[in-house]
């Protein structure tokens, strides 16, 4: 299972080029629902206009070589790393999901283009990324949801419980998750089954890379410009806005006990 293509046996239901077509589509409900939502929340000026305002306060001028050393580190440290998750379960489970759904994207866009048919064979390591990209988000993606979220973890709400801001991750695990139960099914020759899944697979993909303006989807874009603003603003001398992590308990810690002292 593990070395098959599911995309390639999609050509007894479609063609290819209804295939590509559709991710045709998805990359473009990305970039359109990402710029409404910039438009929408006025994220772009937000950004500008705290930047602009911090260059003004400058108390210093950051040099080039200096102010390429912090792009690098808000590249390292903030984007590949997660480095503004300072709870080591939420960082594991945050890098899980983040490597596992590009994994799971890149993989999918080169099988449906590259290898879309029985005709041009797939390379065993590039179908076994993809269940490992798969596996990789329902793995990060239910640890959360079941044992790491605040409301349920701290709060004791029902992890059953749904509002607007978990639509993100849970479309993106349930397209992991009837995708990689549609390929079994495929593989295991049950056909009726294998095209239901297909179906609740397209489904949650398509509310997945549609359902941007009112998900957490675009994060992803805005969380890098964030972090650079911040430490670009810590630099020249400038105190950023932008609020420290909410779950780093060492500084809470010491909060609190500076706090009992009056």
């Amino acid at each position: 299972m593990l070395t098959n293509n599911p995309f390639a046996a999609l050509t007894d239901l479609f063609s290819p080029l209804v295939m590509q077509t559709y991710i045709v589509v998805m990359m473009v409900l990305v970039a359109a629902g990402t710029l409404f939502d910039i438009w929408h929340k006025k994220s772009a000026k937000y950004f500008f206009d705290n930047w602009r305002a911090s260059k003004n306060k400058a108390k210093k001028q950051i040099a080039g070589g200096a102010m390429i050393s912090i792009a690098m580190q808000t590249a390292v440290v903030d984007v590949l790393a997660s480095g503004e998750f300072c709870n080591a379960r939420r960082r594991i489970a945050h890098l899980l999901g983040m490597y596992g759904f590009v994994i799971y994207v890149v993989t999918t866009a080169i099988m449906v283009f590259a290898y879309p048919t029985p005709a041009t064979p797939t390379p065993n390591a590039l179908a076994t990324l993809w269940y490992i990209g798969a596996l990789m988000v329902c793995l990060g993606g239910y640890w959360f949801w079941f044992f790491i979220r605040v409301d349920v973890a701290a709060e004791g709400n029902s992890p059953f419980r749904f509002v607007r801001a978990d639509l993100f991750i849970v479309t993106m695990v349930l397209s992991t998750t009837f995708g990689l139960i549609w390929a079994w099914l495929q593989t295991a020759g049950n056909t009726t089954w294998a095209t239901v899944f297909l179906g609740l697979y397209l489904i949650a993909t398509t509310a997945l890379f549609g359902s941007i303006p009112w998900s957490k989807f675009s994060h992803m874009f805005f969380k890098p410009a964030a972090a650079l603003e911040k430490r670009l603003s810590e630099a020249n001398g400038t105190r950023s806005n932008l609020p420290a992590p909410a779950d780093a308990p060492e500084k809470f810690g010491s909060v609190v006990k500076h706090a009992h002292h009056y």
